[in-house]
């Protein structure tokens, strides 16, 4: 199957287009598409990988459903035949890798936990032995389960630069201390039931991070959620603290671009066909570990 790398619907107002999904105006609602783009270190890459945004979506939608008792969600449909008329023509296109959503002020934090000692944090935890002024205890080592889930926020990059890990006093700041608290509740209760989901799948979540919106009946978990793009999963029976871990996410990308010794700078490098395969074989076996379904593509 071809990779679709960007959507075209006609007179729909495009939005803005992310490094993943395309978002576009219908009516009093946004319609969220994921593509088969796949970026790594900040850069979209010439390749694609074909199918990866309906295994995305239909991760998320997995989650959302699972997690509603927790928190509200922001999607009105996934059904493209539920879709208004006006995208009728478009469902090619939008069948399996889109949602349309309800509008949401969203809030500038990205609302990032952490389980274990991973990327950003374990840099972090290297040079000041705290994650995001969080002290952690002596002698952590890369993929180190923590003694508690932390909450770890971040600043939303606008730029496409990396987001900027923030003290939970930061936060406060920029939200307020009512909605930065609750926020923080809730980032650790959906890690909490994820976790346990994902453990009883031989699966370990060792970080996540998640965007809440407001709207008028209140707060709401929105974009993606708990997918390879967004989280670590790792492989529960190969978990060994010291190094990376075997993991459920686009890491074949990173190694073949780390091993090209590519500048990460623009134009982004096209990805040979084995690489191609062997990442979209990662995402559906995400798929079919979290949800006990085969997906067809």
């Amino acid at each position: 199957m071809t990779s679709l790398l960007t959507t075209d619907l006609g007179s729909i107002p495009l939005l803005g287009r992310g490094k993943v999904r395309d978002l576009y105006a219908v009516g009093d609602a946004l319609l969220l598409v994921a593509t088969d783009r796949i970026s790594a270190f900040d850069h979209v890459l010439a390749t694609g990988i074909a199918g990866k945004g309906k295994i995305l979506t239909q991760i998320s939608l997995f989650w959302f459903d699972l997690l509603k008792n927790i928190v509200p969600n922001h999607i009105l449909t996934a059904d493209v035949h539920e879709f208004p008329a006006v995208l009728r023509p478009y469902a090619a296109q939008l069948e399996g890798r889109s949602m349309l959503v309800k509008r949401a002020a969203m809030f500038p934090v990205e609302c990032v936990a952490r389980g274990y000692l991973a990327g950003s944090g374990w840099k972090e935890y290297q040079a000041t032995s705290a994650v995001c002024r969080i002290q952690l205890p002596a002698g952590l080592l890369d993929g180190s389960r923590l003694p508690k889930p932390l909450f770890t926020p971040a600043t939303k990059s606008q730029d496409g630069a990396h987001d900027e890990n923030i003290s939970f006093e930061a936060t406060e700041n920029v939200l307020g201390p009512a909605d930065a608290a609750e926020l923080r509740r809730l980032t650790l209760a959906i890690y909490s039931r994820a976790s346990e989901h994902a453990e009883s799948c031989g699966l370990i979540l060792a970080d996540t991070k998640f965007e809440f919106g407001r709207t008028a009946e209140g707060i709401i978990l929105a974009d993606e959620v708990l997918t390879p793009d967004s989280s670590r999963f790792w492989e529960g029976s190969a978990w060994k603290p010291g190094g990376p871990q075997p993991s459920f996410d686009k890491q074949f990308v990173r190694d073949y671009l780390e091993s090209i010794h590519w500048n990460k700078q623009a134009p982004a490098p096209a990805l040979p066909e084995d690489v191609v395969v062997r990442t979209q074989a990662k995402y559906l076996e995400a798929f079919r570990r979290l949800t006990g379904r085969d997906l067809t593509l």
